[in-house]
């Protein structure tokens, strides 16, 4: 999360309401760092982040008049970009079917070590797994993604998940138990095709 006692942010809020170029570059240099990390944790392919990232702080910028100060500034725009994410990984066009063809040979001979439950593995075998679930995640719909992203991969905790996503704690148990029983269902299917 960006540094905000070291930037002058209520100063530079002011200044890019007033229309000041210069403040609105720099208001986008102090979060960039902050915006891309949400854009690359939430598209697992990271097609186009440097477009996806334009476009959540052209958001930000048309918004700027909705900030009411309740939240901190970084809140309300962490919460423009996941809900950006969500809408591109929402427009992209899934494939109705996964098949172990899709998988790269690196994906696949982890797969069969996952499988054959070898608790050996290579050094590259982490690199397959990330890949792998990766794969295996793209297959649901966002908000399952999304959740599971978070609560899982990031170690994020539902309050906070609850924060950036605007869902009651309630609704994010739920769906992160609904998604982890679709990536289950999508792994047995993977499965079950390669043993075919």
């Amino acid at each position: 999360m960006p540094d905000d006692e070291a930037f002058d942010l209520a100063g530079c809020l002011a200044r890019v309401r007033a229309q000041d170029q210069t403040a609105a570059r720099d208001l986008v240099g102090h979060l960039y760092p902050f915006v891309i990390r949400i854009v690359r944790s939430h598209l697992p392919r990271r097609v186009a982040e440097e477009d996806l990232a334009q476009d959540i702080f052209l958001k930000m910028f048309t918004r700027l008049d909705q900030y009411q100060g309740n939240v901190p500034f970084t809140h309300w725009v962490s919460r423009i970009a996941v809900t950006t994410c969500i809408d591109q990984l929402r427009a992209q066009k899934r494939r109705p079917e996964f098949r172990w063809a899709d998988l790269a040979e690196n994906e696949a001979e982890m797969l069969d070590h996952v499988l054959a439950d070898e608790n050996a593995s290579a050094p590259d075998d982490a690199l397959a797994a990330r890949e792998l679930v990766n794969k295996l995640l793209a297959q649901l719909n966002p908000e399952d993604q999304l959740v599971l992203r978070l609560l899982d991969l990031e170690q994020k905790t539902i309050r906070e998940i609850s924060a950036l996503t605007g869902w009651n704690g309630a609704l994010v148990k739920v769906r992160a138990f609904r998604a982890r029983r679709k990536l289950h269902k999508l792994f047995t299917a993977l499965q079950r095709k390669e043993r075919s």
